[in-house]
């Protein structure tokens, strides 16, 4: 699992981005891949998969 934190979270367009803790690089994440509710912030750990225009966080979970 990867960690990170939420730089921003849309919940009315359900996406947002995280930014990753080791490489700084900004993951997308679409509320069809939270396990918890986030909000910006929030400190999450998750997964990357490849998605349609590049890599998508799933099973994100908030940390703290």
């Amino acid at each position: 699992m990867k960690t990170g934190k939420v730089k921003f979270f849309n919940e009315q367009k359900g996406f947002g981005f995280i930014v990753e803790d080791d490489s700084k690089q900004e993951i997308f994440v679409h509320h069809s891949g939270l396990v918890d509710k986030i909000r910006e912030n929030d400190m999450v750990s998750y997964e990357v998969t490849e998605g349609r225009k590049g890599p998508n966080a799933v099973n994100v979970r908030r940390t703290q």
